[in-house]
């Protein structure tokens, strides 16, 4: 009788020291896909890779709105013939009021739907690269190229700062005021150069660019383009209800000031990557982050030369989108791909 009882009285002996064993070889497997995919220099080697194992389900678990991989990224023409919901807020976070102008703008550009190669992807691998210094110096050209999807903000260059931020844009969010004339100097001929309407002025000036229609300059902060170069099949609205999703459920902000209490919108920045949590697998950012705000002098860009005194009377409260931003990342639904504060 004990010498059947031996044998397993041995197994449990080692069994802590398996169990320690096969912890330890768990917990350095994941440490290491954590600091491939987001706090180093390396490259993605292939969207199954980056998709594999707990990295996808941990961000899905972690986040506390509903997001959806499936879920129609832009305005389309027949949403505004046979939408059973007719939306009950205006821009910047709904349409109502703004139908009309919508109409004609969406029945030149035509198109909704983002490049077949990317919508049959198993698995959409994103980087939202933006426009922040932590850029420069980086050498993350190379890396960026190999994601997927690439989304670029406003007019940041890509020419010029290859090595860097490398070439390669899927998609482009800007508004009038941050307009390139000629969106071809750094962009590819295939990139969607994807509308986001902060209010009626915004949808009036691209309406007037795809008819050739007299412009109207008054309600910007800054003047538009009054040419615009850009491919009208490569122009997409984005459909606000992103903008007021990342408002309302990513950062709390009110979507009603009261009083003379001055409007806090999300910048395009947290929005792009509000979009990518929605649109893609595996979300990676880089360029985000500004310096202390005591720093007016600190450039912010990786281009150009404005500071932090540029921002100095934002719509933006950039402290509280740092914060939303750091919760993202603790919670693994986002990666950097460079050191940051």
């Amino acid at each position: 009788m004990d010498r059947h009882l031996e044998p397993c009285s041995w197994c449990l002996r080692f069994l802590p020291v398996l169990l320690f064993f096969a912890s330890f070889v768990t917990y350095y497997c994941s440490y290491s896909i954590i600091q491939s995919y987001g706090g180093t220099t390396k490259s993605p080697n292939s969207s199954k890779s980056l998709c594999g194992g707990w990295l996808t389900q941990k961000k899905w678990e972690s986040l506390n709105f509903n997001v959806s991989r499936q879920t129609q990224l832009f305005l389309k023409l027949e949403d505004f013939f046979w939408r059973e919901h007719l939306s009950k807020l205006a821009l910047p976070y709904g349409v109502k009021g703004s139908e009309l102008l919508l109409l004609k703008v969406l029945a030149v550009t035509a198109n909704y739907q983002v490049p077949d190669d990317i919508e049959k992807l198993e698995c959409r691998t994103c980087v939202v690269v933006g426009n922040g210094f932590a850029l420069k110096n980086t050498s993350l050209g190379s890396i960026i190229n190999k994601y997927d999807v690439v989304i670029r903000l406003n007019n940041a260059p890509v020419r010029g700062y290859e090595e860097d931020v490398g070439n390669k844009t899927t998609m482009r969010f800007f508004y009038p005021e941050s307009a390139s004339y000629n969106p071809g100097l750094h962009n590819e001929p295939n990139t969607l150069m994807v509308l986001v309407p902060f209010k009626q002025q915004d949808l009036r000036w691209l309406k007037e660019i795809l008819y050739n229609e007299k412009r109207v300059r008054k309600g910007f902060w800054k003047p538009p383009p009054q040419i615009w170069l850009g491919d009208s099949s490569q122009l997409r609205v984005l459909d606000p209800h992103f903008l007021h999703q990342t408002a309302d459920k990513l950062l709390h902000i009110p979507l009603h000031p009261k009083g003379r209490q001055k409007p806090v919108h999300p910048t395009t920045g947290i929005l792009a990557v509000y979009v990518a949590l929605n649109y893609c697998d595996v979300v990676h950012v880089a360029g985000f982050g500004y310096p202390s705000t005591k720093t007016q002098r600190q450039p912010i860009h990786y281009y150009g030369y404005d500071t932090m005194k540029s921002m100095k009377n934002s719509y933006h409260d950039l402290n509280h989108e740092a914060e939303a931003l750091k919760k993202l990342e603790d919670s693994g639904a986002i990666f950097y791909l460079h050191p940051h504060l």
